[in-house]
């Protein structure tokens, strides 16, 4: 793993990369360190069609040739270092975080796109596919992740408490990770117990740490 890190990355994700298997390590930070600054983008952004432009940026970056990218920002660097011809996989992010540009207060619909691109980024670090048998599991927790990382960090308690309903009428349940995916299994039980606590920080409280521990060891 390099040793800078250019992003402040906050305490779940520093956990999950203590979590995760050497080779899937640093793809793993590039993409927490890519939302970070997307992140950045769009809660500094007052115009949506500005934060729009500057999202279209990352996306001609992402999609094209990578001997055709710039050179100097340690994201795009670490990207072009770290997931090389798979970086548009991360395409998915950029979409994502398009759809928290849309007017307020977030709909369910944005909200859900939002969820399932943040999603879908996350996945491309582990390299699974929906044939593989655990991809549900998989899929299962960076989607509560996300969903929950969202609601704790909504201004409006209307978007939170919509936010929290779409995960109690999701009918999913924690399944089982393989042994390659603590991280993420980590993120995942965090982000669970985050919606059930109404869309709380995930690292709040005592419990916080036990469950992160929890999920390590039984990759739920």
């Amino acid at each position: 793993m390099t040793d800078q890190i250019s992003e402040t990355l906050p305490d779940e994700a520093l956990l999950a990369l203590a979590h995760t298997k050497a080779e899937l390590r640093d793809a793993l930070r590039m993409f927490f360190e890519l939302d970070q600054r997307l992140s950045r983008l769009v809660s500094a952004t007052t115009e949506p069609m500005l934060g729009q432009m500057r999202l279209a940026w990352w996306r001609e970056m992402l999609g094209k040739e990578m001997e055709q990218w710039p050179q100097g920002d340690q994201v795009l660097d670490g990207v072009r270092r770290f997931w090389g011809e798979r970086a548009s996989l991360l395409l998915p992010l950029l979409d994502a975080w398009e759809h928290l540009l849309a007017e307020p207060p977030l709909g369910a619909s944005d909200a859900l796109s939002f969820v399932e691109g943040r999603r879908d980024a996350l996945l491309a670090v582990f390299k699974v596919e929906p044939e593989n048998a655990h991809f549900n599991a998989f899929s299962d927790a960076a989607w509560h992740w996300a969903l929950a990382d969202l609601a704790s960090k909504v201004s409006e308690e209307e978007e939170r408490t919509l936010l929290v309903g779409l995960s109690n009428e999701s009918g999913r349940k924690g399944a089982r990770l393989t042994a390659d995916a603590r991280g993420l299994a980590v993120l995942g039980a965090l982000g669970r117990r985050a919606l059930k606590r109404g869309g709380r920080p995930l690292m709040e409280g005592r419990g916080a740490s036990l469950v992160a521990m929890r999920a390590a060891i039984t990759r739920l």
